[in-house]
């Protein structure tokens, strides 16, 4: 298996710049062919490592609303967590959820008509929080950035992390990853397994 390296990096870097970035002008950075930038992406996407592409919109162009950080807790009521996350991903006035490790949630949106309290009784219920603070905005910006980054990838079938000796292996299309041969051996008896009892 080839290990990643810091060209990897780079290429991830100027992705997260822009998306639509030509992979010649990638290739032009990074002292590669386009095709081989091509190769070098299909491969970050084959082990998991890029999941999407995706647009950063800017939404204060798009909606009103008060811009707001909302801090959740709902300690209280840990097992309605989830639903309470699902619910405010699929709010539309809102830009990020996050969970902080004392399972609070912390949330950027736009609320509209102003009405914090209102608005999050609507949407994820009072009953899920035990309470809340609100702080207004002035502004927000995302700057994703990998620096410090190092390549962890998982083993399929351990969870173990791979690295210089871990091997790979293409199952039915899917590309896996494992820390050694013997993972990969049992993996690949365990999905032959499945795929036979399923059928």
């Amino acid at each position: 298996m080839r290990d990643l390296d810091e060209t990897d990096l780079e290429i991830l870097q100027l992705l997260l710049s822009n998306a639509r970035r030509p992979y010649s002008e990638i290739a032009d950075a990074v002292g590669l062919s386009a095709p081989a930038v091509s190769d070098r992406v299909t491969r970050l996407q084959e082990i998991g490592i890029i999941d999407r592409f995706t647009l950063d919109i800017d939404r204060s162009q798009l909606r009103k609303g008060l811009p707001v950080l909302i801090t959740l807790d709902v300690a209280a009521h840990e097992s309605a967590l989830p639903s309470v996350r699902e619910s405010l991903l699929e709010a539309g006035a809102v830009e990020h959820v996050f969970t902080t490790a004392e399972a609070d949630l912390v949330v950027v949106a736009r609320v509209p008509d102003n009405d914090v309290a209102s608005w999050l009784t609507d949407t994820v219920g009072r009953e899920a929080v035990d309470e809340f603070s609100v702080t207004l905005l002035a502004g927000t910006e995302w700057s994703p950035d990998l620096g410090g980054t190092e390549f962890a990838l998982s083993c399929a079938q351990c969870g173990n992390t791979v690295d210089s000796e871990g091997t790979a292996s293409r199952i039915d299309g899917t590309l896996y990853q494992f820390c050694c041969p013997s993972c990969e051996s049992r993996f690949a008896e365990k999905y032959e397994q499945f795929r036979q009892g399923a059928e």
